[in-house]
């Protein structure tokens, strides 16, 4: 019947007696090995091969394999489960060490929670994955040069001087403003969502997307990616134009046959030309892009090289004037296309002879004046300085606006001329507008050149720290942009004349840029730098474009754009590309800039008034995950930058706004699919239920994900016998966690017959809602019957809540008084609560000693959260910290983080990750990393242990004997007793039937023999637990309680509140009362404790 078995050091004893038989013979108490402290080790015999014994430790110093463990872990090494966390060894395979993991969660591209996309994409191809280098970009090279960069452009040089003519100095100032205005409050909320966690590769899709779901997120992102595409074709439209117009007019293929073709073939030939040019950049794009990226600096140096000899030439000015003379008949401003000198007559070998001025006006080379022009023949030819300087105080006139229509003549007011009719075919010779103008065009024209505050945030994986580089880089590139904008309106209007500044292409000087003729050294410098720099923006454009529609079609949330997803062997997308450069095709073909302009105005306003949306909605939901570190940030902006970008889209063309929230609107409802059913219903009350209804479907159609988990409560209340809540401020620490959001359920449970109780059901609920009115909790309340409270507890975590409205986590009570009372039903029904949630994968928080915890009306000005982050499990030790700071009651305490390091563990490593694992995360919080060396089980330890297996021992003593007593008792049942209702932890189902009142006994010899061996046998037993030798599991389980609560009371004692990770029951369940010592024994001392158990799943993340 029994052998002996020689185990190995981790094992039992050498020599130790060992069943065959799990069904043998109860052993005496004082052997060896007692049947209460072997029985957990009999699971293990099939796992533990027979190997030789090995020398041993001295007595206390014995370590054991779990029995739970497999033994592919126990093989890892001894030290594995080190004594220090033997309380949680049960669990270390799904529940990692905080040691062993740190160093995963700070490389967030290996990390164990996050986003999906991005794991999926890095595993795919593990085999050929290089060693990547760390991102180094600072501030300065990775966000403010590359803004800078996209900001400045082609409006700038091309379009700034002749808006300022058109609008004058004060209409410009406020373009320019209400343009700035939406930018800088959109990269606000740009910030706000950049900083709130890792924002990969996407940029502002990945962004909004992310924050507004895919539908919002398809739309915008699509959007986004017209809007760069038709910036491709207007720095192409703006390079030809300069080099058509300046550089090489000869180059021109078609000519105007006309005087009133002119503009058609300057149309033809940017059309023409636009497309030469497409093709060469969509060739340079998809030969590599790496070269794009190296010039981009060069372009850069020419964008800030032309805005430098700007202000030189203003300065230059003041003292000496440039010569650009400006001929004038009249008032009316003189094309130089035609004619070298501003007169009408010319000395030649002192004989006074018609200019050809005289021979374009009159048809002929003699000074008669039959078929002159009568305007011309009245008015006189003068010249005036076409570059006055910043001294002439011809900003005055410069201050209000002017705005033409299409056609009319170039006029300078004021100056001396007599008004009569002209011959129309004389037009030609004047300058003329070619376009209307009103505020409203010039804001569209004008907006494309304020846009480009996305760079930063679409580079954000090369940042070193992008979270403090995005909003630092892209806000002074904003003020930096906006200072050059307001001082080069004022300039220009300080040192232009008016008409020189509304002559668009530089006629009336010689066909020079306007804003060239005021730089300084040359003219050259602009023209050069201007074309350069369009140029390079039009392939930044070309390269950025592709890869958003690249982003959007892996997404896979538009199917049809599937095919856009592939590319080449090294990712670059081949098909993104092809398609973008036939959409910017389309834009080349429209020929003119100040028409294309508008269009991608649309849709960058659109994007940006996504981005402003998203941020508020994010605000005002104030979902856990919203976690900015740029604290800058209020709804009430981004609903003004949202305002300010629907306002803008109207204003410059309102059809075009129609059209481009047309064609999102139509993206988002196809992402959607066939979204919501229009069942109305009829009034407020059936809309309600119809959205509810429709919002309960779409939850049901999968778990949430990491970013939008909240913790939806369940509580557990425990009533007295007049059905009053025995602890209210269970309800008061639910209200401050939730802060009025998400899901809160109170359930209680009563014992007893449905049929016969349900009126103190009732009674119990409307309790429950009272008490949850004067605690401030908004939630449901959902009171059970059942015969046992335990199967109601379990009844009420199964089915509470409805569709994807479910609990995630649930608030249990502390049975207090456990130890004091014979009863042992009230921890039994804490325990089975505790692994039902285990198995139901839901978190559990048990605040302990929660009648000291505080009411809604106390304030805590200062003092610390301490959370001891033990093991992993998922987050909730980082998010309910949090959660509460958001409550009045405990804002102002701070949050300190401490784990554990053990032996082998490097504690400086250990700190600067965590350190930069919450810094990811956006939480401010203390960090301390407390070392716990492999000390020696102490004579405390081992008295204690001893002391809790002598108690359970001597009560399943009493138990027993008082059992085998009442089995010989003839039970009577009373009619007349009355179901008392029991309290909510405890439960009938273990204890056998109850003990009846009157008990009739009756003996016989035999039986009168048999009931004094029991009492001879319980007497020797109760001797025998004297010389109890305690449980090596169960020591070093109590060395861990120990050890944990001296360093958490030494460095904790005076904290607010402390969380804890909180040990897993035993799963073998002859443990359970020696559980409940393990927690008391961790937790003493402690004024304020939440236990805190993770549900499986990670509730956290350092994703945006």
């Amino acid at each position: 019947m029994w052998k002996t078995v020689r185990m190995s050091q981790d094992g039992a004893y050498p020599g130790d007696f060992m069943p065959q038989n799990v069904n043998c013979p109860r052993v005496k108490l004082g052997q060896e090995l007692p049947g209460v402290a072997f029985r957990g080790h009999l699971r293990s015999l099939p796992k533990l091969k027979e190997t030789t014994s090995s020398s041993h430790a001295s007595h206390g110093n014995h370590k054991e394999n779990s029995p739970f463990l497999n033994a592919a872990e126990a093989v890892k090494g001894g030290d594995y489960y080190d004594r220090n966390l033997a309380l949680f060894e049960e669990e270390l395979d799904i529940r990692p060490k905080v040691s062993s993991l740190l160093g995963k969660l700070v490389n967030y591209t290996n990390l164990t929670q996050g986003v999906k996309e991005h794991e999926e994409a890095e595993s795919t191809d593990g085999s050929k994955k290089k060693v990547s280098k760390s991102p180094s970009m600072g501030t300065l090279m990775g966000v403010y040069l590359p803004c800078m960069q996209n900001i400045f452009g082609v409006i700038l040089f091309l379009r700034l001087t002749w808006m300022v003519g058109m609008a004058g100095v004060l209409q410009s100032f406020l373009i320019v403003l209400l343009c700035c205005c939406c930018t800088m409050l959109t990269t606000i909320s740009m910030s706000a969502i950049a900083t709130n966690g890792v924002v990969p590769a996407g940029g502002s899709y990945f962004m909004i997307s992310r924050s507004l779901g895919p539908e919002f997120g398809g739309a915008v992102g699509l959007c986004f990616y017209l809007g760069t595409t038709f910036a491709a074709a207007m720095y192409i439209l703006g390079a030809i134009e300069i080099l058509l117009t300046y550089i090489v007019p000869q180059a021109a293929i078609f000519h105007a046959s006309g005087a009133h073709d002119a503009s058609s073939a300057m149309l033809n030939n940017m059309r023409v030309y636009g497309t030469l040019f497409l093709l060469l950049m969509a060739v340079v794009v998809f030969v590599g892009v790496k070269y794009v990226n190296k010039f981009a600096s060069l372009f850069l140096a020419c964008v800030v090289v032309s805005i430098l000899s700007i202000y030189a030439g203003a300065i230059k000015s003041i003292f000496d004037p440039p010569e650009f003379p400006i001929c004038m008949l009249g008032n009316r401003t003189l094309s130089r296309e035609y004619f070298d000198v501003c007169a009408k007559t010319v000395v030649k070998d002192n004989i006074t002879v018609a200019s050809k001025l005289w021979e374009i006006f009159c048809h002929t080379t003699n000074l008669t004046t039959e078929n002159c022009d009568e305007y011309f023949l009245m008015n006189n030819v003068s010249e005036i300085a076409g570059i006055p300087g910043a001294a002439s105080g011809i900003l005055k006139d410069n201050l209000w606006s002017n705005y033409l229509e299409k056609g009319e003549i170039l006029e300078k007011a004021h100056h001396p001329s007599v008004d009569v009719a002209g011959q129309k075919n004389n037009l030609h010779l004047y300058v003329l507008s070619d376009i209307a103008t009103s505020f409203m065009v010039l804001v569209g024209i004008f907006f494309p050149s304020v846009t480009g505050i996305m760079a930063g945030s679409n580079r954000s994986g090369d940042l070193k720290d992008a979270q403090k580089s995005i909003p630092i880089g892209t806000i002074l590139a904003i003020v930096t942009t906006s200072l050059v904008y307001f001082s080069c309106v004022l300039l220009f209007g300080a040192c232009i004349e008016g008409v020189v500044l509304r002559d668009k292409f530089g006629d009336a000087v010689n066909k020079n840029l306007v804003v060239g003729t005021l730089s300084w050294p040359s003219p050259w410098v602009i023209v050069i730098g201007s074309f350069f720099s369009t140029c390079g923006a039009g392939l930044q454009s070309l390269t950025g474009a592709p890869r958003l529609l690249q982003a959007i079609a892996k997404d896979n949330i538009i199917p049809f754009l599937w095919i856009f997803g592939h590319g080449k062997a090294n990712g670059e997308p081949t098909w993104a590309l092809l398609l973008t450069a036939l959409i910017a095709e389309l834009g080349i073909l429209i020929a003119s800039l100040d028409m294309v302009a508008p269009i991608l105005s649309m849709f960058f306003l659109m994007c940006y008034l996504f981005v402003n949306l998203a941020c508020a909605v994010q605000t005002l939901l104030r979902t856990p995950n919203w976690r900015p570190r740029f604290k800058y940030y209020h709804w009430a902006l981004s609903f003004l930058g949202m305002s300010i970008c629907l306002a803008l889209m109207f204003i410059s063309s309102w059809y075009y706004a129609l059209v481009a929230m047309l064609i999102a609107g139509m993206i988002y409802k196809y992402i959607e699919y066939q979204g919501a059913e229009k069942e109305w219903g009829d009034g407020i009350r059936g809309l309600s239920l119809s959205a509810a209804r429709y919002a309960l479907l779409r939850l049901e159609e999968g778990p949430p994900h990491t970013k939008n988990w909240r913790p939806q409560l369940l509580v557990l209340l425990k009533l007295d016998e007049d059905l009053h809540v025995k602890y209210p401020r269970l309800l008061t620490f639910a209200s401050q966690l939730k802060a009025g959001k998400g899901l809160t359920i109170i359930g209680s449970v009563i014992q007893g017959n449905f049929l016969e109780t349900y009126g103190e059901a009732q009674a119990a609920e409307q309790t429950i809602k009272n008490m949850m009115d004067i605690e401030k909790v908004k939630g449901f309340c959902q009171v059970v019957v059942a015969n046992k409270v335990r199967e109601g507890i379990a009844h009420l975590i199964q089915s509470c809540g409805l569709g994807g409205m479910k609990h995630n986590t649930v608030v249990l009570g502390w049975p207090y008084g456990w130890r004091q009372s014979e009863d042992p039903r009230s921890w039994k029904t804490f325990i089975g609560t505790v692994r039902c949630t285990t198995a139901a994968h839901l978190a559990l928080l048990v605040p302990k000693n929660v009648s000291f915890y505080p009411s809604n009306h106390e304030r805590y000005n200062e003092g610390n959260i301490d959370v001891w982050w033990i093991v992993h499990d998922g987050g909730m030790l980082m998010l309910l910290p949090f959660l509460l700071k958001q409550h009045k009651v405990w804002r102002k305490c701070k949050m300190r983080i401490f784990t554990v390091a053990q032996m082998d563990d490097n504690s400086i490593q250990m700190k600067k990750d965590l350190a930069t694992f919450l810094y990811q995360l956006r939480i401010e919080a203390e960090v301390e990393v407390v070392e716990m060396h492999n000390s020696d089980i102490s004579a405390y330890t081992y008295e204690r242990t001893l002391m809790m297996e002598q108690r359970s021992q001597m009560l399943r003593q009493m138990r027993l004997t008082k059992t085998e007593r009442e089995r010989e008792a003839q039970l009577v049942k009373d009619r007349h007793s009355v179901a008392r209702l029991e309290s909510l932890y405890s439960d009938e189902e273990d204890e056998g039937d109850p003990v009846p009142e009157n008990i009739q006994m009756t003996w016989t010899k035999e039986k009168c023999d048999a009931e004094k061996r029991n009492r001879g046998s319980a007497v020797g037993s109760f001797r025998d637990l004297i010389s109890i030798k305690p449980n090596q599991s169960n020591v070093r389980r109590m060395h861990t309680a120990v050890k944990l609560n001296e360093v958490i009371v030494n460095r904790s004692h005076d904290a607010r509140l402390v969380l804890l990770n909180m040990p897993g029951p035993p799963k073998n369940t002859d443990g359970d009362e020696n559980y409940m010592e393990f927690l008391e024994v961790l937790t003493e001392g402690l004024e304020r404790v939440l236990l805190v158990r993770g549900g499986g799943r990670e509730v956290i993340t350092i994703y945006s």
